[in-house]
């Protein structure tokens, strides 16, 4: 990230550059969704369930989430869509065995 460094009598501060990148990456429900190919109830189902970060945005009487794109990537990233146990080459017969 870059920053941009503000010289005062004494000290220096440091606070992070806004760039088109950290504007365009918060993301609402829909546009969430839409980046995973899910609807918006199951987009907050997964929120509720901790499988996804958001962010709710307080001052508000129903909950608005916003959503960073690069959190959405890991998160597919992170586990499997469906969680299977690993295919076997060995016929079915000889598992037993």
């Amino acid at each position: 990230m870059k920053t941009v460094t503000e010289l005062g009598s004494h000290s220096a501060t440091v606070r992070p550059q806004m760039t088109a990148n950290n504007q365009s990456e918060w993301l609402t429900a829909n546009d969430a969704a839409n980046h995973l190919k899910v609807k918006p109830r199951t987009l907050l189902l997964w929120v509720r369930q901790g499988k996804v970060k958001a962010f709710a945005l307080s001052g508000t009487k129903r909950r608005v989430w916003r959503f960073r794109q690069a959190d959405l990537d890991a998160a597919l990233l992170e586990s499997p869509v469906l969680p299977s146990p690993a295919p076997s080459v060995r016929p079915a017969e000889r598992m037993g065995q």
